[in-house]
């Protein structure tokens, strides 16, 4: 398989992929090592695909779907709750976004698309010292959260509202850059 025909699968395997794919699965999958798994992504950047690289490995982008910002907040025992609701009714979450009044904003990607993702999600947590980010808000949180359409992004929303989770924004937090 030439580099053009591998980097050509890469994109393709990450196109069918339910989440994110490690380069050490890539790697395997392809029988090359995890650094030319590295480079290829680099080159498949370079001429335009749009991949975003996440604690769990890569996923292809998701700007071209329909996409919304969300501010919540809850306690740390509802996070599962809050995530399966939104996987559950077709959104991803893709990330966990933080606005700290001297720290400012915060972003980690998060890519939690189903169940198992959430699962793992709050696996890592469970397994180390961190703890969610929303600590350092006193829970308070965005995230932004894409879906196969508007009316699924209705849905989070009235989902999210009828649990008690969506707050209301602050008129600085209107215009900024979280959305």
């Amino acid at each position: 398989m030439t580099g053009e025909e591998r980097r050509e699968k890469i994109v393709a395997l990450l196109g069918a992929a339910d989440g994110a794919l490690s380069g050490g699965d890539l790697a395997q999958e392809l029988g090359v090592s995890r650094q030319v798994i590295v480079q290829d992504i680099a080159l498949i950047r370079r001429e335009g695909v749009e991949i975003d690289s996440t604690h769990r490995g890569y996923v292809l982008s998701r700007r071209d779907v329909p996409r919304r910002a969300f501010k919540v907040r809850h306690r740390e025992d509802q996070v599962q709750e809050e995530l399966d609701l939104i996987v559950d009714l077709g959104g991803t979450v893709e990330d966990v976004v933080v606005n700290h009044r001297t720290y400012g904003v915060i972003s980690v990607p998060l890519n939690v698309s189903s169940r198992r993702d959430v699962a793992r999600y709050l696996a890592d947590i469970a397994t180390s010292k961190s703890t969610p980010l929303s600590r350092i808000t006193s829970g308070y949180h965005f995230h932004h959260v894409t879906a196969a359409s508007e009316e699924i992004l209705d849905e989070v929303a009235a989902a999210l509202k009828e649990h008690g989770f969506l707050v209301e924004r602050l008129p600085y937090e209107v215009s900024s850059d979280l959305n």
